[in-house]
């Protein structure tokens, strides 16, 4: 039960974490492992459909580019309208952020 809530609760902020890192040009892989790193891990089943629906909404550009070794690889990075949506979601996010804290500080001093 933990694993499939923490699931849906990672599920909602993947969009502002991919957008967040795109604000550079990255190819997929280098996203996801950039994700990784920093503790937001992301199956590439999820991310490769995700870009694509961003993409098709207006939100990312991609384009396709040689690669010193292997074969080209398709690079991401926000449109204006990303950019704008970026902003967007972050202040959403931040406010959501401070009800939350507020609420499981709430939590901790009823505990006491």
């Amino acid at each position: 039960m933990h694993d499939k809530l923490e699931l849906e609760l990672r599920r909602g902020v993947v969009v502002l974490a991919v957008l967040s890192r795109l604000r550079t040009l990255r190819y997929g892989y280098e996203l996801r492992q950039s994700l990784i790193a920093v503790g937001m891990p992301i199956e590439e089943g999820t991310l490769y459909p995700l870009l694509r629906r961003l993409e098709s909404q207006g939100v990312l550009t991609s384009e396709w580019r040689a690669a010193e070794q292997g074969p080209s690889r398709r690079y991401y990075v926000l449109s204006a309208a990303g950019v704008d949506l970026l902003g967007r979601l972050t202040g959403t996010w931040h406010g959501m952020a401070k009800a939350m804290d507020d609420i499981l500080d709430e939590g901790r001093r009823d505990d006491t």
